[in-house]
């Protein structure tokens, strides 16, 4: 059986195939291509981009940094039907702070509503907010989910202008 490069599920029929890697579908292939893209930037230029976000300005209220990831949780529910989700931000920590506050009251009002997942993951989702409130990212270093995002970014960046990283590497 073929496992999904990207998400390591297995595939049972049809998938996408790039080169001698395998994927389930095309978005799994997308995100596949731009890791591996990720992995090949150079060093330097990762670093030098992460350390001037985590040090600029926030870029949801635009106030000071440290800018980090910052990840709040919430839960929704409609009787039988129940979805919950993380939700990743860079941001700093004031809105991270907001974000998981927020994210709670919303679990609170719209979580309970579904038997037997609503009751179930309201109060882990409330609890990964408090956590996420009691361990805050290190102010004084990035983290390496920051650094991910950037090397993701940059990533994207280069695959969408193929014309800007050739004069890039010729330079």
């Amino acid at each position: 059986m073929k496992k999904c490069a990207y998400c390591r599920s297995t595939i049972l029929l049809g998938g996408k195939k790039d080169g001698s890697l395998d994927y389930c579908n095309t978005r799994c292939q997308q995100r596949g291509a731009l890791i591996a893209r990720s992995r090949s930037l150079p060093e330097a230029d990762v670093r030098q981009a992460v350390m001037s976000l985590h040090q600029g300005l926030c870029p949801m209220c635009h106030g000071p940094g440290p800018v980090d990831v910052h990840v709040s949780h919430r839960v929704w529910s409609l009787v039988v039907v129940t979805g919950w989700m993380s939700r990743p931000q860079v941001c700093c920590q004031a809105c991270g702070t907001r974000a998981k506050l927020m994210d709670s009251a919303f679990c609170l009002v719209c979580g309970w509503w579904g038997i037997p997942w609503g009751l179930l993951m309201t109060p882990v989702q409330i609890g990964r907010n408090l956590y996420g409130l009691a361990r805050q990212p290190d102010p004084s270093q990035p983290s390496a989910a920051l650094e991910n995002a950037v090397r993701l970014h940059m990533a994207a960046q280069t695959l969408a202008n193929p014309a800007a990283q050739a004069i890039r590497k010729a330079a």
